[in-house]
């Protein structure tokens, strides 16, 4: 906490010494894998037996109720370390089942007193988990909503399905941009099928980019690998150093994070990993460091470590705090911890 104060305290100084007269504000885009956030009603064609009063997790309106509760919390505290009582514009998300947990989430207290909505679109996963994205209506105003299919080469089985690319274009501080939400293949389907996933998301990416070189543009998700992995660094083109990044490329602070730090949102026998992303098209850089920051500009990147998403004892102590572990209900959250991006935007003089 003092680290992430000390940085931000820094950047305003900067800013101070640029010029007295300039004031800025500060946007967090944020990404939460919600972990299995399903009602207690059965999806007609969906794989949802698990999370029925009768299934193996016993899912019940106690549970359900508290795992609402325990992810608006969350996600209303996304970002408030620099933004307190603001928290995210955006917040992209996996694993939610339909339109009524995203409504019903949307009226927990800590989400409805900042009017957050949601951008959704039934997908085609046979477990019924889809991507969605939340947002406050008051910082970043919907124009198109689209989901993108993710679809199986030659190589891979005709009939897979699993989740799109949730596309939400709109107005974040004044300008265009756009959310591409992925939630790509699980590793049990080996890095190929990530891989295709990773290309699908780009060649959405470049159709933005083809409509508006300029263009701001967010490619966020569960992605299953580590910023490390080769769907993310070279087919995703996600560069760990803002002067890489080039015009064919994104920018991945998440890679330094997990090489440097050594830190991740998951843990898998003990060691972290990194597989929630969020990566930045070049408009979104700083590349000339000249602190120009008249249009939106990436500041920097954090991982969400809230105390309470952690286990504090037993055999997972450190790790995150999730729903259920052991065939035992913990009522915790999810097994990854979120992440956001903070943007700047010099702010006009009156």
């Amino acid at each position: 906490m003092k680290r992430h104060l000390l940085a931000f305290a820094c950047f305003l100084l900067l800013c101070l010494a640029t010029s007295a007269q300039k004031k800025y504000a500060v946007y967090a885009v944020g990404f939460y894998n919600q972990e299995n956030l399903f009602d207690t009603c059965h999806d007609e064609g969906k794989r949802d037996y698990d999370f029925l009063p009768e299934g193996s997790y016993r899912w019940n309106g106690l549970k359900y109720s508290h795992k609402l509760h325990n992810m608006a919390r969350a996600l209303s505290e996304m970002g408030t370390t620099m933004l307190p009582g603001v928290g995210c514009s955006v917040i992209g998300m996996a694993e939610v089942e339909n339109a009524k947990v995203l409504t019903d989430l949307c009226a927990q207290p800590e989400l409805r007193k900042r009017d957050y909505q949601y951008c959704h679109v039934e997908g085609p996963d046979k477990r019924g988990i889809d991507c969605a994205l939340l947002y406050n209506p008051q910082m970043f105003q919907v124009k198109t909503v689209k989901l993108v299919p993710y679809i199986p080469t030659a190589k891979q089985d005709s009939g897979f399905t699993t989740r799109g690319f949730l596309t939400v274009c709109g107005t974040l501080a004044g300008e265009p941009v756009s959310f591409i939400v992925c939630h790509l293949p699980s590793r049990f389907n080996g890095s190929y099928y990530r891989e295709v996933g990773a290309a699908q998301a780009k060649a959405v990416k470049d159709s933005l980019l083809r409509l508006d070189k300029n263009a701001k543009v967010f490619i966020m998700g569960d992605m299953n690998d580590d910023p490390t992995n080769k769907s993310m660094y070279e087919v995703l083109g996600g560069k760990e150093d803002i002067s890489k990044v080039g015009s064919d490329d994104m920018y991945n602070p998440w890679y330094n994070i997990l090489t440097k730090q050594g830190t991740g949102t998951l843990r898998y026998q003990g060691a972290w990993n990194l597989f929630d992303q969020i990566l930045l098209s070049p408009s979104l850089l700083d590349k000339k460091g000249t602190h120009d920051f008249k249009t939106l500009k990436y500041l920097k990147c954090e991982i969400q470590r809230m105390p309470y998403l952690f286990q504090t004892e037993g055999k997972y102590k450190g790790e995150p705090k999730r729903t259920t572990a052991g065939g035992v209900w913990l009522d915790g959250f999810s097994d990854h911890l979120p992440v956001c991006v903070y943007l700047v935007k010099e702010k006009p003089l009156p």
